[in-house]
């Protein structure tokens, strides 16, 4: 596979790790993320999890999005910490995926203030 193809692969399925974490089906995201064995796999699925929080994040009001920042560094040093270790990759995965989620919640509630 190439590059181009392997990053398109795991935009996929950060794409589908946020849809069923937003549908509420842990069960399902674990299966999921069971199946992307590969270290480099699991990389480019942060990758494309790392895209849509930043795609999100820049739709909130400053304040925010200088906390959601915040936290993105703190992901960071959580995917550091497991760089060779699927097992920690994928809980990093699955925090990121969540944080997707609250930032998009984060952006309603902003929507809802601002009327």
């Amino acid at each position: 596979m190439d590059t181009m193809t392997d990053a398109q692969a795991g935009r996929e399925t950060a794409e589908e790790l946020v849809r069923r974490l937003s549908a509420d089906d842990g069960a399902g995201a674990d299966e999921l993320l069971a199946g992307v064995t590969g270290i480099r796999d699991l990389v480019f699925v942060g990758a494309g999890l790392t895209a849509i929080a930043r795609a999100d994040g820049r739709r909130l009001p400053p304040a925010q999005r200088a906390q959601a920042s915040t936290r993105q560094l703190e992901l960071g040093k959580l995917r550091d910490a497991s760089r060779t270790d699927p097992e920690g990759l994928r809980a990093w995965l699955r925090r990121s995926a969540e944080e997707v989620l609250f930032l998009r919640a984060l952006r309603e509630a902003a929507a809802r203030v601002a009327g």
